[in-house]
């Protein structure tokens, strides 16, 4: 991890664990899932599918599942390694409200689900390129109904507060990996959102200068 890098974005962290098996750990999770847990107990509907753009390992969606047992959770990730993990988290978990991992590149047109009733992204807009943002708002536009939420988390730059210098050192660390990635604005996010329906709801500070997002699904233009 790079010197005054926020720890719990790194998709590095993501180890193998031999006493696990296919199960991997992502220790920013244990710091985040609560504190995330909070703010989907009061944006979430009683009922219904979530479906998780980006699961990584898989170890939010096993969480929140065991804590929100009245919804059905659908994981998904175009990384055949995420998704083996996310499936044997799913197995060891014994969760009948986990669906089977899907595979889903945000950035495309096709996905293979056609309605969710929440949408879920922690941690994936600023190790994707844009088009994997502009992919992620077509498909919560066309998958959920009016009032519908979508959450987001992650670090992000904002016009009307400075970047914490651990961000800005986070920031030049993921551009030198690759050129496609960053830190993203709210500003361009939310109007990505809002030119497919979605509404920016609420901004809520979280843990090592990340951000939540809550969006809404508004209802389409007469």
């Amino acid at each position: 991890m790079s010197a005054g890098s926020t720890p719990d974005d790194r998709e590095e962290d993501e180890l193998p664990n031999p006493s696990t098996g296919a199960r991997r750990i992502a220790p920013a999770v244990a710091r985040n899932r609560d504190p995330i847990l909070d703010l989907l107990r009061r944006i979430l509907p009683r009922s219904g599918l979530v479906l998780e753009v980006a699961s990584g390992t898989g170890e939010h969606v096993a969480y929140f599942a065991a804590r929100l047992p009245d919804l059905v959770w659908q994981p998904s990730d175009p990384s055949a390694e995420a998704r083996a993990s996310i499936a044997a988290w799913k197995a060891a978990e014994g969760r009948a409200n986990i669906c089977p991992p899907l595979y889903l590149d945000a950035s495309a047109d096709d996905w293979p689900i056609r309605h969710a009733d929440a949408m879920l992204c922690v941690n994936m807009l600023h190790i994707s390129p844009w088009s994997a943002t502009l992919g992620l708002m077509r498909g919560a536009g066309r998958l959920l109904a009016e009032g519908a939420p979508l959450f987001l988390y992650g670090p992000f730059r904002r016009a009307d507060a400075p970047t914490a210098p651990s961000n800005e050192a986070f920031d030049a660390d993921l551009r030198r990996r690759d050129t496609a990635w960053g830190l993203r604005d709210l500003e361009a996010v939310s109007a990505c959102a809002a030119s497919n329906g979605l509404r920016l709801e609420q901004v809520a500070q979280m843990p090592a200068n990340n951000l939540s997002l809550i969006f809404r699904r508004v209802a389409d233009a007469a």
